[in-house]
């Protein structure tokens, strides 16, 4: 598994190449399956990356609260994530992570 980025290093290129992969998220009830869904831009930021965010989709279920949770990738290791359910999604349920 590949070393995990710093939150703040992380660009959207970063994530371009994993569209449609699936990252495992821990949650106290377990593993939960995300597929990385979109991907988009949200312009300018102090931050070196730029503001960027990332919608996961979750399988159809019971919402999880906002909160930070582990989620790991083979190549982008172990990532710390604040995700927010947005409500229910094609596929599933979505949960979104802002980049600022």
């Amino acid at each position: 598994m590949a070393s995990s980025p710093g939150i703040a290093t992380l660009s959207i290129n970063d994530f371009e190449p994993h569209l449609n992969a699936v990252f495992e998220m821990r949650s106290p009830g377990g593993i939960v399956p995300l597929k990385l869904d979109n991907t988009g831009s949200c312009g300018q930021a102090i931050r070196k990356g730029g503001a960027f965010s990332r919608l996961f989709v979750a399988p159809a279920g019971p919402f999880l609260p906002q909160a930070i949770y582990p989620l790991q990738h083979p190549a982008l290791g172990t990532l710390e994530l604040f995700l927010v359910p947005v409500g229910p999604v094609p596929g599933g349920n979505g949960y979104h992570a802002v980049f600022t």
